[in-house]
């Protein structure tokens, strides 16, 4: 009759080939997870401290603006800046917008060369001024979007991970239902006959 124990070899292959497989994408999935939380918390904090607020929708400010610019601050419109998304359409739709209009488009860098060129020039250094402190602002904006971007992405990892590991794990459950179902199929042993007694 067949032995009722899993043999070693099938216990090993359980254990290590699906728990295996189950155990790092749970890790993976949870630290990814984290690592979305502690991004977002992080870039939440520091926007929220620099106290940023989008004009009022529809207001003189956002008027102003090209009409793309107006329909993406309007979104926004009257609240504080908090989270890397609104830091993309703050430094794009409405910084960029005027810091393109400080001197004719032209960027710190290309005015930083003119004040070089006419130190006296007080217009040119007021520009220069203005373009420094817009392009620093408008830059760290669009790194915290940057960032913002990876821990999203690191959740949608993060589930899908989390989905692949209980994939894994009723792959594991449905092994050890098969397994348990056909060791207790009832086999019928073989039985010798008995020797009858040869009557002197």
């Amino acid at each position: 009759m067949p032995s009722s124990v899993m043999p070693q070899d099938e216990i090993e292959t359980w254990s290590v080939r699906p728990g295996s497989k189950f155990r790092w994408r749970y890790l993976c999935a949870g630290f990814l997870f984290w690592g979305n939380s502690f991004i977002h918390n992080q870039i939440t904090t520091e926007l929220t401290a620099q106290q940023i607020f989008f004009p009022p929708a529809n207001s003189a400010a956002v008027t102003a603006l090209p009409a793309a610019d107006a329909t993406a601050m309007n979104v926004y419109g009257g609240q504080q800046l908090t989270t890397g998304d609104q830091a993309k359409v703050y430094a794009s739709n409405f910084i960029g917008v005027h810091l393109s209009e400080v001197a004719n488009g032209q960027t710190y860098s290309q005015m930083s060369a003119k004040a070089q060129a006419n130190p006296t020039d007080t217009k040119i250094a007021g520009q220069v001024n203005t373009l420094f402190k817009g392009e620093m602002l408008r830059g760290t904006l669009l790194n915290a979007y940057g960032w913002w971007t990876i821990g999203t992405y690191a959740l949608y990892a993060s589930i899908g991970l989390a989905v692949a590991a209980l994939a894994v794990l009723g792959a594991l459950a449905l092994e050890i239902f098969l397994w348990v179902r056909q060791r207790q199929k009832v086999t019928v042993p073989f039985a010798a006959p008995k020797p009858k007694a040869i009557p002197a």
